[in-house]
């Protein structure tokens, strides 16, 4: 039998998980949730979940609706205010993105590039590709970003404009393997390398267990969200990495292409998905080695 929880505190959610969870119950579509769907989306095992469901709703914190065989786990009314209040309410309909604005701050990067109705389509176009699966409160930022990204690829592909190689890696929900993989060039190349991801099903985040691979070797992933598979982000990049996506990346001539066999983090615990990230650091480490060939290890004059 659930009890509710203090008027004055929730102490509940002092347990990052909890609000963690908390969060994807707000934030989905329908406001409510199932365990399994919880459970893959944090990277944790059901019965780690389910655990602390049981403590959220024993203190008053979720509602259960039985539905059949599934159970479906809302936030209750009356601490949707207080859950807001901790978590932050950053719901996305508190503010629609100001793309009007995005493309005119555009405008001025790419003045002489590119028009600017090709930068509005382009603005309006990242927007659509991301809202589909994101309730992020970033989504205005993350279009801007995401419009960028293309037209820079874009100004590349058509007018070569840098001769800094370019790398793109592609899985298919862009929040595992192609997310550990850049952020170790990033880290390693420097300037030395633009690098770049995309996923061919792109999920909403990054997942938590790949951020927290990440930083543990100081890595930070910084602004990165997963993003969608788009043809100038291929037609730009000199080498195409593929982990996983079968045929959903386009081929054209002139680019190189590899496909690494990897292992897909999603729904594993973090001590193998440090097992996956140091395989791909092994990998990275030999594609920087052979795109900017000053970068491998000096040679000790001695042997």
């Amino acid at each position: 039998m659930n009890r509710p929880a203090d008027a004055g505190d929730l102490t509940t959610l002092a347990d990052p998980t909890r609000a963690r969870i908390l969060r994807l119950i707000r934030d989905s579509p329908d406001g409510r949730a199932l365990v399994g769907r919880l459970a893959e989306a944090l990277d944790l095992r059901q019965p780690t979940v389910s655990h602390h469901m049981k403590a959220l709703h024993e203190d008053g914190v979720v509602v259960r609706e039985p539905a059949g065989r599934r159970v479906w786990y809302s936030i209750a009314p009356d601490h949707a205010e207080r859950v807001d209040a901790l978590l932050g309410d950053g719901r996305r309909s508190a503010a629609e993105p100001d793309l009007q604005r995005i493309t005119a701050d555009l405008a001025v990067r790419f003045r002489g590039v590119f028009s600017p109705e090709t930068i509005r389509a382009t603005v309006v176009e990242s927007h659509g590709l991301l809202a589909r699966g994101s309730r992020s409160p970033m989504l205005a930022s993350r279009s801007a970003a995401f419009a960028a990204t293309r037209l820079e690829a874009l100004s590349k592909a058509r007018f070569a404009t840098s001769d800094v190689p370019t790398v793109l890696f592609v899985c298919v929900q862009n929040a595992g393997r192609s997310q550990l993989a850049a952020g170790i060039l990033r880290q390693l190349a420097g300037e030395r390398v633009v690098v770049r991801t995309a996923g061919s099903g792109p999920a909403a985040e990054v997942r938590p267990a790949v951020i927290a691979a990440l930083d543990e070797i100081g890595v930070p992933l910084g602004g990165e969200f997963p993003k969608p598979l788009t043809d100038e982000a291929v037609r730009a990049a000199d080498v195409v990495v593929t982990m996983g996506c079968g045929d959903a990346c386009p081929i054209y001539p002139g680019r190189r292409y590899l496909d690494w066999d990897l292992e897909d983090p999603v729904g594993k615990p973090l001590e193998q998905v440090r097992v996956i990230r140091d395989d791909i650091e092994a990998r990275v480490r030999e594609l920087l080695a052979d795109l900017v060939p000053e970068s491998s290890p000096p040679v000790s004059p001695d042997k």
